[in-house]
């Protein structure tokens, strides 16, 4: 019965951690970032975004910020006043903990109403996420190196495993 049990804790350790690694860092705007000058909706556009994925969002402190808005009307009227959250480190992430949508804009004053604004859908599912936009590389190099670092770190967790369930039996 201790072996089962030892055998149960492993393969749902290993189940666990495959899932959080298994998520991509969406870093916003590509090799751009989160700037004035980067169409942000078309780069969310050619994103998927799945729970358990992160946005980061790279940007000059001090000249941007990221603010998350409570729905589409804020979004649209680039209305900050009653932000759920908001960021200023220039290099912030976001984790996306649910399915739906989110809606950001930068808080600096006048940046929103230039286009410095994105909406994104986040979606349940155990699809890989993707980064099919051209100009989202950056994220794309991250994600796919992050997806590496996932499998090595799976098989590495299954060979130090194996020692372990071997000695049980």
């Amino acid at each position: 019965m201790g072996r089962t049990n030892t055998v149960l804790l492993v393969l749902v350790f290993a189940a666990l951690f495959t899932k959080e690694t298994l998520a991509a860092q969406h870093v916003v705007g590509g090799s751009q970032g989160w700037e004035e000058s980067t169409d942000l909706n078309s780069w969310a556009s050619g994103e998927k975004f799945k729970v358990g994925d992160q946005l980061v969002f790279k940007y000059t402190s001090g000249l941007h910020s990221v603010v998350e808005l409570p729905n589409e009307s804020a979004y649209k009227s680039c209305d900050t006043g009653n932000a759920l959250d908001s960021k200023s480190s220039g290099n912030d992430v976001v984790k996306l903990t649910k399915a739906g949508t989110r809606y950001f804009a930068c808080g600096t004053l006048g940046h929103c109403g230039q286009g410095m604004k994105m909406k994104i859908t986040t979606v349940a599912g155990n699809a890989p996420s993707s980064s099919s936009s051209p100009s989202s590389s950056v994220a794309a190099a991250s994600s796919s190196s992050s997806s590496l670092h996932s499998v090595t770190s799976l098989f590495g967790i299954a060979a130090l495993s194996v020692p372990l369930l071997l000695s049980m039996f």
